[in-house]
Protein backbone atom coordinates (compact mmCIF):
# COMPACT_ATOMS: atom_id res chain seq x y z
CA UNK A 1 0.00 0.00 0.00
CA UNK A 2 2.87 2.40 0.75
CA UNK A 3 4.31 2.04 -2.74
CA UNK A 4 0.91 2.43 -4.41
CA UNK A 5 0.01 5.45 -2.29
CA UNK A 6 3.26 7.27 -3.07
CA UNK A 7 3.19 6.43 -6.78
CA UNK A 8 -0.45 7.42 -7.24
CA UNK A 9 -0.09 10.63 -5.23
CA UNK A 10 3.01 11.76 -7.17
CA UNK A 11 1.41 10.85 -10.51
CA UNK A 12 -1.82 12.68 -9.64
CA UNK A 13 0.13 15.71 -8.45
CA UNK A 14 2.04 15.86 -11.73
CA UNK A 15 -1.09 15.46 -13.85
CA UNK A 16 -3.23 17.89 -11.84
CA UNK A 17 -1.36 19.96 -9.24
CA UNK A 18 -3.13 20.73 -5.98
CA UNK A 19 -4.66 24.13 -6.66
CA UNK A 20 -5.43 25.14 -3.08
CA UNK A 21 -1.99 24.92 -1.48
CA UNK A 22 -1.84 28.66 -0.74
CA UNK A 23 -5.42 28.63 0.60
CA UNK A 24 -4.67 25.66 2.83
CA UNK A 25 -1.45 27.17 4.15
CA UNK A 26 -3.20 30.45 4.97
CA UNK A 27 -5.92 28.62 6.93
CA UNK A 28 -3.34 26.54 8.79
CA UNK A 29 -1.61 29.81 9.64
CA UNK A 30 -4.88 31.30 10.92
CA UNK A 31 -5.52 28.22 13.04
CA UNK A 32 -1.99 28.34 14.48
CA UNK A 33 -2.41 32.03 15.28
CA UNK A 34 -5.72 31.29 17.02
CA UNK A 35 -4.04 28.59 19.12
CA UNK A 36 -1.20 30.97 19.98
CA UNK A 37 -3.67 33.68 21.00
CA UNK A 38 -5.80 31.45 23.27
CA UNK A 39 -3.24 28.96 24.63
CA UNK A 40 0.17 30.64 24.76
CA UNK A 41 0.65 32.52 28.03
CA UNK A 42 4.39 32.18 28.53
CA UNK A 43 4.64 28.79 30.26
CA UNK A 44 6.34 25.69 28.91
CA UNK A 45 3.33 23.44 29.53
CA UNK A 46 1.15 25.88 27.60
CA UNK A 47 3.66 25.81 24.76
CA UNK A 48 3.37 22.02 24.69
CA UNK A 49 -0.43 22.29 24.68
CA UNK A 50 -0.32 24.77 21.79
CA UNK A 51 1.93 22.54 19.68
CA UNK A 52 -0.12 19.43 20.40
CA UNK A 53 -3.34 21.17 19.37
CA UNK A 54 -1.85 22.76 16.25
CA UNK A 55 0.24 19.86 14.93
CA UNK A 56 -0.28 16.61 16.83
CA UNK A 57 -4.08 16.59 17.11
CA UNK A 58 -4.73 16.89 13.33
CA UNK A 59 -2.23 14.09 12.73
CA UNK A 60 -4.04 11.83 15.17
CA UNK A 61 -7.37 12.64 13.49
CA UNK A 62 -5.88 11.64 10.12
CA UNK A 63 -4.62 8.38 11.69
CA UNK A 64 -8.06 7.69 13.27
CA UNK A 65 -9.79 8.13 9.91
CA UNK A 66 -7.30 5.74 8.34
CA UNK A 67 -7.85 3.15 11.09
CA UNK A 68 -11.63 3.36 10.74
CA UNK A 69 -11.44 2.96 6.97
CA UNK A 70 -9.18 -0.08 7.18
CA UNK A 71 -11.03 -1.65 10.13
CA UNK A 72 -14.61 -1.10 9.00
CA UNK A 73 -14.11 -0.74 5.29
CA UNK A 74 -11.23 -2.25 3.38
CA UNK A 75 -7.59 -1.68 2.55
CA UNK A 76 -8.76 0.00 -0.64
CA UNK A 77 -10.48 2.78 1.34
CA UNK A 78 -7.29 3.19 3.36
CA UNK A 79 -5.36 3.48 0.10
CA UNK A 80 -7.71 6.17 -1.21
CA UNK A 81 -7.41 8.16 2.03
CA UNK A 82 -3.61 7.87 2.00
CA UNK A 83 -3.45 9.07 -1.62
CA UNK A 84 -5.72 12.04 -0.85
CA UNK A 85 -3.65 13.12 2.16
CA UNK A 86 -0.36 12.68 0.30
CA UNK A 87 -1.77 14.62 -2.65
CA UNK A 88 -2.26 17.59 -0.33
CA UNK A 89 1.06 17.26 1.55
CA UNK A 90 3.45 15.92 -1.09
CA UNK A 91 4.66 17.18 -4.42
CA UNK A 92 7.06 19.20 -6.52
CA UNK A 93 4.31 21.24 -8.13
CA UNK A 94 3.56 23.06 -4.88
CA UNK A 95 6.70 25.13 -5.38
CA UNK A 96 8.13 24.25 -8.81
CA UNK A 97 6.13 26.92 -10.65
CA UNK A 98 8.22 29.55 -8.83
CA UNK A 99 11.39 27.80 -9.94
CA UNK A 100 10.15 27.54 -13.53
CA UNK A 101 9.13 31.20 -13.76
CA UNK A 102 12.48 32.41 -12.44
CA UNK A 103 14.42 30.05 -14.70
CA UNK A 104 12.43 31.21 -17.75
CA UNK A 105 13.14 34.85 -16.85
CA UNK A 106 16.87 34.07 -16.59
CA UNK A 107 16.80 32.22 -19.92
CA UNK A 108 15.21 35.30 -21.46
CA UNK A 109 17.97 37.50 -19.98
CA UNK A 110 15.51 39.40 -17.76
CA UNK A 111 17.39 39.47 -14.47
CA UNK A 112 15.19 42.23 -13.00
CA UNK A 113 12.06 40.10 -13.35
CA UNK A 114 13.90 37.07 -11.99
CA UNK A 115 14.96 39.04 -8.90
CA UNK A 116 11.40 40.26 -8.35
CA UNK A 117 9.96 36.75 -8.72
CA UNK A 118 12.43 35.32 -6.21
CA UNK A 119 11.67 38.12 -3.75
CA UNK A 120 7.92 37.56 -4.16
CA UNK A 121 8.32 33.82 -3.60
CA UNK A 122 10.40 34.18 -0.44
CA UNK A 123 8.71 37.36 0.85
CA UNK A 124 11.68 39.68 1.08
CA UNK A 125 12.66 42.95 -0.59
CA UNK A 126 13.89 42.56 -4.13
CA UNK A 127 17.62 43.07 -4.69
CA UNK A 128 19.52 43.61 -7.91
CA UNK A 129 21.70 40.51 -7.74
CA UNK A 130 23.88 39.50 -10.63
CA UNK A 131 22.93 36.30 -12.43
CA UNK A 132 25.34 33.96 -10.61
CA UNK A 133 24.21 35.12 -7.16
CA UNK A 134 20.55 34.93 -8.16
CA UNK A 135 21.00 31.39 -9.48
CA UNK A 136 22.77 30.38 -6.27
CA UNK A 137 19.90 31.67 -4.13
CA UNK A 138 17.35 30.02 -6.42
CA UNK A 139 19.10 26.66 -6.09
CA UNK A 140 19.32 27.00 -2.31
CA UNK A 141 15.65 27.81 -1.81
CA UNK A 142 14.49 25.23 -4.35
CA UNK A 143 16.51 22.39 -2.83
CA UNK A 144 15.28 23.13 0.70
CA UNK A 145 11.70 23.48 -0.60
CA UNK A 146 12.00 20.12 -2.36
CA UNK A 147 13.22 18.55 0.86
CA UNK A 148 10.30 19.93 2.86
CA UNK A 149 7.58 19.29 0.28
CA UNK A 150 8.77 15.94 -1.06
CA UNK A 151 11.56 14.08 0.70
CA UNK A 152 10.68 14.91 4.32
CA UNK A 153 7.01 14.10 3.70
CA UNK A 154 7.97 10.84 1.98
CA UNK A 155 10.19 9.66 4.85
CA UNK A 156 7.73 10.39 7.64
CA UNK A 157 4.85 8.89 5.68
CA UNK A 158 6.79 5.65 5.26
CA UNK A 159 7.82 5.55 8.94
CA UNK A 160 4.30 6.10 10.27
CA UNK A 161 2.68 3.87 7.64
CA UNK A 162 4.91 0.96 8.64
CA UNK A 163 3.76 1.45 12.24
CA UNK A 164 0.11 1.42 11.14
CA UNK A 165 -0.64 5.16 11.34
CA UNK A 166 -1.24 5.58 7.62
CA UNK A 167 -0.57 9.09 6.25
CA UNK A 168 -0.39 10.71 9.71
CA UNK A 169 3.38 11.11 9.46
CA UNK A 170 3.06 13.25 6.34
CA UNK A 171 0.60 15.56 8.10
CA UNK A 172 2.72 15.78 11.25
CA UNK A 173 5.82 16.74 9.28
CA UNK A 174 4.12 19.43 7.20
CA UNK A 175 2.26 20.93 10.17
CA UNK A 176 5.44 21.02 12.27
CA UNK A 177 7.08 23.15 9.59
CA UNK A 178 4.04 25.38 9.07
CA UNK A 179 3.39 26.19 12.73
CA UNK A 180 7.01 27.02 13.51
CA UNK A 181 7.02 29.45 10.57
CA UNK A 182 3.73 31.01 11.67
CA UNK A 183 4.77 31.40 15.30
CA UNK A 184 8.22 32.70 14.36
CA UNK A 185 7.69 34.84 11.26
CA UNK A 186 4.05 35.92 11.08
CA UNK A 187 2.48 38.66 13.17
CA UNK A 188 -0.93 38.52 14.82
CA UNK A 189 -2.67 41.89 15.06
CA UNK A 190 -5.62 42.02 17.48
CA UNK A 191 -7.41 45.35 17.94
CA UNK A 192 -4.37 47.21 16.64
CA UNK A 193 -1.99 45.45 19.01
CA UNK A 194 0.71 43.11 17.76
CA UNK A 195 0.84 39.80 19.60
CA UNK A 196 4.03 37.74 19.45
CA UNK A 197 4.86 34.24 20.55
CA UNK A 198 6.30 33.73 24.01
CA UNK A 199 9.88 32.57 24.43
CA UNK A 200 8.85 29.05 25.59
CA UNK A 201 6.64 28.62 22.51
CA UNK A 202 9.36 29.83 20.14
CA UNK A 203 11.98 27.61 21.77
CA UNK A 204 9.77 24.53 21.88
CA UNK A 205 8.49 24.85 18.32
CA UNK A 206 12.06 25.22 17.01
CA UNK A 207 13.27 22.25 19.07
CA UNK A 208 10.44 20.02 17.85
CA UNK A 209 10.94 21.07 14.23
CA UNK A 210 14.70 20.44 14.43
CA UNK A 211 14.02 17.02 15.95
CA UNK A 212 11.36 16.13 13.38
CA UNK A 213 13.59 17.24 10.51
CA UNK A 214 16.81 15.70 11.88
CA UNK A 215 16.47 12.26 10.25
CA UNK A 216 14.89 13.44 6.97
CA UNK A 217 17.66 16.00 6.50
CA UNK A 218 20.36 13.38 6.73
CA UNK A 219 18.49 10.91 4.54
CA UNK A 220 18.10 13.61 1.89
CA UNK A 221 21.79 14.48 2.11
CA UNK A 222 22.75 10.80 1.69
CA UNK A 223 20.33 10.50 -1.24
CA UNK A 224 21.90 13.49 -3.02
CA UNK A 225 25.33 11.98 -2.43
CA UNK A 226 24.25 8.64 -3.95
CA UNK A 227 22.64 10.15 -7.06
CA UNK A 228 25.29 12.87 -7.47
CA UNK A 229 29.01 13.13 -6.86
CA UNK A 230 29.27 10.87 -3.80
CA UNK A 231 32.84 11.64 -2.71
CA UNK A 232 32.50 15.41 -2.96
CA UNK A 233 29.08 15.41 -1.28
CA UNK A 234 30.38 13.46 1.72
CA UNK A 235 33.54 15.59 1.89
CA UNK A 236 31.49 18.79 1.82
CA UNK A 237 29.11 17.43 4.46
CA UNK A 238 31.97 16.41 6.77
CA UNK A 239 33.76 19.74 6.31
CA UNK A 240 30.81 21.70 7.70
CA UNK A 241 29.51 19.12 10.16
CA UNK A 242 31.23 20.62 13.21
CA UNK A 243 30.59 24.23 12.24
CA UNK A 244 26.90 23.84 11.42
CA UNK A 245 25.93 20.61 13.20
CA UNK A 246 22.59 22.04 14.42
CA UNK A 247 21.64 23.59 11.08
CA UNK A 248 19.57 21.18 9.03
CA UNK A 249 19.42 23.50 6.02
CA UNK A 250 23.22 23.75 5.90
CA UNK A 251 23.54 19.95 5.75
CA UNK A 252 21.22 19.78 2.74
CA UNK A 253 23.02 22.63 1.01
CA UNK A 254 26.41 21.09 1.74
CA UNK A 255 25.39 17.76 0.22
CA UNK A 256 23.82 19.49 -2.78
CA UNK A 257 26.91 21.62 -3.40
CA UNK A 258 29.18 18.60 -3.24
CA UNK A 259 26.90 16.42 -5.35
CA UNK A 260 26.81 19.04 -8.14
CA UNK A 261 30.30 20.51 -7.55
CA UNK A 262 28.96 24.05 -7.15
CA UNK A 263 29.27 26.82 -4.58
CA UNK A 264 26.32 27.41 -2.24
CA UNK A 265 25.81 29.39 0.97
CA UNK A 266 25.66 27.81 4.39
CA UNK A 267 23.68 30.37 6.42
CA UNK A 268 20.31 29.13 7.76
CA UNK A 269 17.58 29.97 5.29
CA UNK A 270 14.85 32.26 6.64
CA UNK A 271 17.08 33.35 9.53
CA UNK A 272 19.35 35.95 7.93
CA UNK A 273 18.86 38.51 5.20
CA UNK A 274 20.35 37.59 1.85
CA UNK A 275 23.09 39.97 0.69
CA UNK A 276 25.97 40.14 -1.74
CA UNK A 277 29.32 38.93 -0.42
CA UNK A 278 31.57 41.94 -0.68
CA UNK A 279 34.35 40.70 1.56
CA UNK A 280 36.47 38.05 -0.14
CA UNK A 281 37.56 36.50 3.16
CA UNK A 282 33.97 36.15 4.38
CA UNK A 283 32.97 34.67 1.07
CA UNK A 284 35.73 32.11 1.38
CA UNK A 285 34.43 31.11 4.83
CA UNK A 286 30.77 30.96 3.79
CA UNK A 287 31.13 28.23 1.24
CA UNK A 288 29.58 24.80 1.36
CA UNK A 289 31.51 23.32 -1.52
CA UNK A 290 35.22 22.75 -1.59
CA UNK A 291 37.55 25.29 -3.15
CA UNK A 292 36.97 23.53 -6.48
CA UNK A 293 33.23 24.32 -6.40
CA UNK A 294 32.01 26.08 -9.52
CA UNK A 295 30.04 29.31 -9.55
CA UNK A 296 26.39 28.37 -10.24
CA UNK A 297 25.33 28.91 -13.85
CA UNK A 298 22.01 28.48 -15.67
CA UNK A 299 23.02 24.99 -16.77
CA UNK A 300 23.15 23.94 -13.12
CA UNK A 301 19.41 24.61 -12.73
CA UNK A 302 18.65 21.63 -14.97
CA UNK A 303 21.21 19.60 -13.03
CA UNK A 304 19.33 20.39 -9.82
CA UNK A 305 16.06 19.18 -11.36
CA UNK A 306 17.73 15.93 -12.40
CA UNK A 307 19.26 15.49 -8.94
CA UNK A 308 15.87 15.87 -7.25
CA UNK A 309 14.02 13.51 -9.57
CA UNK A 310 16.73 10.85 -9.33
CA UNK A 311 16.49 11.11 -5.56
CA UNK A 312 12.72 10.60 -5.61
CA UNK A 313 13.01 7.72 -8.07
CA UNK A 314 15.57 5.86 -5.97
CA UNK A 315 13.29 6.03 -2.89
CA UNK A 316 10.20 4.96 -4.86
CA UNK A 317 12.12 1.98 -6.21
CA UNK A 318 13.43 1.15 -2.74
CA UNK A 319 9.91 1.22 -1.29
CA UNK A 320 8.65 -0.85 -4.22
CA UNK A 321 11.34 -3.51 -3.84
CA UNK A 322 10.64 -3.70 -0.11
CA UNK A 323 6.94 -4.22 -0.78
CA UNK A 324 7.59 -6.91 -3.37
CA UNK A 325 9.97 -8.77 -1.03
CA UNK A 326 7.35 -8.69 1.74
CA UNK A 327 4.73 -9.99 -0.68
CA UNK A 328 6.92 -12.91 -1.75
CA UNK A 329 7.70 -13.64 1.90
CA UNK A 330 3.99 -13.91 2.72
CA UNK A 331 3.37 -16.11 -0.28
CA UNK A 332 6.22 -18.40 0.81
CA UNK A 333 4.74 -18.66 4.30
CA UNK A 334 1.32 -19.58 2.88
CA UNK A 335 2.85 -22.30 0.72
Amino acid sequence: MIFLSLTLALALEQLRPFAYAAWLRSHVSLAAQWVRLHIDAGLEKQAWAAWCIAALLPSLIVAAIYWSMVEWGSWFLGLIWSVCVLYVCLGFRQFSHHFTQIRDALDAGDEDTANQLLARWQHFEAEQWRASTLIRHLIEYSVVAAHRHVFGVLYWYCIFAVMGFGPAGAVMYRLSEMVVYTWTQEKNIIEGEELTSSEPLLTLSHQIWNAVDWLPTRLTAITFAVVGNFEQAIESWRFYLNRYEKNNDAIILAATAGALDIELGVTPLKEVALQEEVDASLKQQDRVSSTMGQTPQRAHLQAVVGLLWRGVLIWILLVGFTGVSQLFSRIAQMI
